[in-house]
Parts: C-alpha cells; structure tokens; sequence
C-alpha cells in the first residue's frame, strides 16, 4: 500500500531501538560535547569498536549461528553502508538475527575499503550529523563476511552462488547500467561489449556468472535488488539483463531467470558525502576508536521498497522501511525533485565559486533556480500524486541547506551525461507535450552547458567525472561553428528529444538568462 505523504516527508526522524548503543555529540559553533553511551559496556579485543563484545568479535567475520539467510551486496560504498547496512543493522539489533550481509566489488578501485572492512571484521562506525549539528554515532555490524576482490570475481560469485544467499543486491550509477532512452542495451560500450564476449566487468556479467552458477549448482531462487537512482530500477534492470543474456545466446540461462528470479523497484534517500578525513578524525574523538571505513551522512533516511521477493526478505517494514505495491510515485518525486535539483544547484554553485553543496543552497538566486524548477515545471508534471510535492520541494532544499554534510560540488556535479536524460530530461519532455514551454527546467541543461564548457576550456577548479560522457565528443561540441546546436544534437544527453527545435528555442532562452546572471555576478 502507498503509505502517507507525511511518512514520506517526515522520515527524517530515525528509528532507534530501545537497547541501541549510540555516542551523541552535539556541535553548535565551534564547540562539541560529548554524550552518554546507552546500554551495556562490554570488554573490547584491540582494533575493535567500543561497544563490540567478544562474543559479537568471535563471530564477526563468519556467519552467526542464528542467521539464517544472506544478503550478497555488490557494491560496498559509501552509500550502501549508510543505507541498506544500516536497516539491516537495526533489523538486528531488534533481535531478528535472521539474515545477514556479506559484501563485494567487481571492480578493484575500493580495495583498500574493503581491506579495511575485513581487518576490522565488519563493522564500521556510521555518523549522521542533522541540519543543527547534532552528530551521532553508530558501530555497525550487519556486515558479516567481507570478500576479497579478485579480477576473476571467483569468490564474489561463490558467494552469490551459495544457497544461503536468497538476495544479491547492488547500487550502481546510473551510467553503469548501459541502457538508452529506449532502455535498451548499449552495446558500443566497450565495458558491456567485452561482457558480452564473456568478460566480468559490469553488473550484467558479474550476475551472469553468480545466476549460472546457482543453476547448475540447483541452489535456488534469488532476488536481484537494485538499490540505486535508476528510474524503475528493478524493471529495467531486468530488461538489461534478459537482454544481456539473449545476446550472448544463454537461453537455458535466461529462462532460468525468469522462472527463479524477481526484481523489485526501489527507492532510496540518504544523502552521503565520501569519507574525508576529518569523518575518521571524529570518529576517534567521539569513539575512541581508530576507524580504517567510517561512512557520515545525514540524519534523514528513507527506503521504499516494492514488495516482490521471490526467496524470503528481510522485515524491513520493521525498522522504516516502507514496503508498497507500486515505488513510481515516490521515485519520480526523488528522482526529479531531490536528484535534479541537487545537481543544479552543484553545476551552479560551481560556476560562481563555491565548493559545497550548502553555499549555493543558501544563495537566493540558485534556490529560486532550483525551486522554479519545481514549482514551475516538475509539480504540473507529476500531479496529481499522494504525495505533498510542495512539502517535498522544501523539504529537500532544506536538507541540501545542512552545513555539517560538507556535500561537494564536484561530487554532486558528476556524471551530467547520465543525469540530463534521466533525471532532468523527462520533464523538458512532458512539458512540451501539453504544450507548456519548460523554461524553469531549461535553466538546468544551461547551467550544464556553461558548466561543460568550462571543463573543455581547463577552468574547473576540480576534475570532472562522467563514467558515460565521451570526452572527445564533449570538446566537439565547443569546437562546432554552433555549440548549442551541437550539444542539443547529442543523442545521448537527450534521445528522442535530440535535435528539436523547441529544445533549442528554450535551451538558447535559457543560456541568455544564466550568461546574465554570471556577468552580474561577476
């Protein structure tokens, strides 16, 4: 069922549990004041968090006698160990020991994460910090097996592969599901098309492998859990890796699939910075723990999830998880109102100067771009809807105000060539098909181009990172006699929409405006 827009806008309040084990510190200036420890204290092995008894070290690392079920995450990130890791985290501490989590990567780029993770038997220590400063604490222990990365993913497969997994879970970017605006396999990548030769490189073939594996072994039905910001994640997840599948000619492996399988949407919300330094710094202080992989975030959290698990799930309805029939509602409202503005306001921050997400937030002129967007464009699209988008609006734009996240541009700003066409373009779409002109919302792809061609001209002041952009196509685009008729040009920022007048039309409109507002700025 659709729970309540109130739900929705108000989760930001989380869900502790009575015999929870948390270090509060409250900053407001510049000083801190540290909080009492609810709960028992335990005796603690050297190089292990606070709080953590033996008993809990002995089994940290293998499966505890009382679980049950495992959840594979593909993915051990920053945002994966402040979200699903931590509802699973409360699920346990609840007392429902059923399940737990083991974690990898395809890819070796965060090896030294989870070294980290497994030298400390995974658990991490997760701050949250609200929009007053107040910062809390949490040892997190749900993460019971840490696999190693190997180029094979022999042993990431094997755990995919055991019986006990009944989910395999992922966070992937947006980008990494190669997919067009017709949702169809982009199979000029080089990454996809070396999969499709047998290769292990992407999401698709590493799950090809993990699904042969348990088919051949018999070892049961799985649920493949997106949890990620691609729009109907779970369905078109699944179309990608059906069709995946067809191209490499597994028949026997695709109706295996299909038959043993399920791929629910999802959506999910908590805003997580990567890790500075200073995050361990103050784990240390506040915990007395040395923490190799501490993640920070903010305090608000929201996971909806559509309830379609073939093998078993966690009760995440238990701890603020809000399981539905239908996620479109609540994830058109995110996808559009947080994503899209979050990247606004970075692309604009950007161009006058500032370095976090919460500068350009409080700058008047950015948050009425952002808002107009909304007001302006987005509210008509989605309307009606059970959710107060209003409320919402204000709401995220408040969280982006919070100073204690230190959320940087350069993170929010990346991968334009996946947000435009997903988070952005859907509305310029709508709006042009009843017949409205979506100036609000071409403010963004402006900001973008302006943005871009200072990448093309050396001039940002960080490296800009786009896992799909090709960046001899990007230069091209300000090297043409026409830039903007270049880069409306490009199928891959705007599909369908690619070379239309009316995008032009209100694309230059809009140009017009930020180039005015940059000179006044100066």
């Amino acid at each position: 069922m659709l729970q309540s827009a109130l739900t929705f806008i108000e989760s930001n309040t989380i869900i502790r549990s009575q015999n929870e084990q948390m270090i509060v510190a409250t900053q407001t200036g510049g000083s801190k004041t540290a909080g009492t420890r609810r709960g028992k204290r335990h005796s603690t092995a050297p190089g292990m968090p606070r709080g953590a008894s033996r008993s809990e070290e002995d089994t940290m690392t293998s499966a505890n006698p009382t679980t049950a079920d495992v959840i594979l995450h593909i993915g051990a990130g920053s945002f994966h160990r402040a979200h699903q890791a931590w509802y699973l985290h409360k699920l346990i501490e609840s007392g429902d020991t059923q399940w737990s989590l083991t974690v990898g990567n395809i890819r070796g780029d965060m090896n030294a994460v989870l070294e980290a993770l497994a030298a400390q038997n995974g658990t991490y220590t997760l701050e949250t910090v609200t929009p007053q400063g107040e910062r809390k604490y949490e040892t997190i222990r749900s993460i019971k097996k840490v696999v190693p990365w190997a180029a094979d993913l022999d042993a990431l497969i094997a755990a995919g592969a055991a019986p006990e997994c009944k989910i395999v879970s992922f966070t992937v970017t947006e980008g990494g599901y190669y997919l067009d605006e017709h949702h169809k396999l982009d199979r000029a990548n080089p990454d996809l098309a070396a999969d499709l030769k047998g290769a292990r490189t992407t999401i698709y073939g590493a799950l090809a492998a993990i699904l042969d594996a348990r088919m051949k072994q018999n070892a049961g039905k799985v649920t493949l859990q997106n949890c990620d910001n691609l729009r109907s994640n779970g369905d078109r997840f699944k179309a990608g890796m059906l069709e995946f599948l067809q191209l490499r000619g597994e028949t026997a492996l695709r109706d295996w699939m299909i038959a043993n399988t399920s791929c629910p949407n999802a959506m999910v919300d908590r805003i997580t910075p990567r890790p500075t330094p200073d995050v361990r710094e103050r784990v240390l202080a506040a915990t007395g723990f040395d923490d190799k992989a501490p993640v920070m975030g903010e305090a608000f959290i929201q996971w909806v999830i559509e309830d379609a698990f073939i093998a078993g799930r966690p009760a995440w309805e238990k701890v603020g998880a809000e399981m539905v029939d239908s996620v479109h509602p609540y994830e058109e409202a995110k996808i559009r109102i947080l994503n899209a503005t979050h990247s606004c306001i970075a692309w604009a921050g950007t161009l006058v100067g500032y370095q976090y997400i919460h500068e350009g937030t409080q700058d008047a002129e950015i948050r009425a771009i952002a808002d107009d967007y909304v007001t302006q464009d987005v509210i008509p699209s989605l309307s009606p809807s059970p959710i107060d988008l209003a409320k919402y609006r204000d709401v995220v734009l408040d969280r982006f105000v919070n100073p204690y996240i230190q959320d940087t541009n350069q993170r929010v700003a990346a991968d334009g060539f996946s947000k435009i066409p997903g988070f952005i373009a859907p509305t310029l779409r709508e709006c042009f098909a009843r017949k409205a002109d979506p100036d609000a919302t071409a403010m963004l792809p402006a900001l973008f181009f302006r943005f871009l061609e200072r990448w093309h001209e050396g001039k940002l002041p960080y490296a800009y990172q786009d896992g799909v952009m090709d960046a001899a196509t990007a230069h091209a685009f300000f090297e043409a006699a026409d830039p903007v008729k270049a880069f409306v040009a490009d199928k891959l920022l705007w599909g369908s929409l690619a070379q239309s007048a009316d995008l032009e039309r209100v694309l230059r409109a809009a140009l017009g405006r930020v180039d005015a507002w940059l000179a006044k700025r100066g």
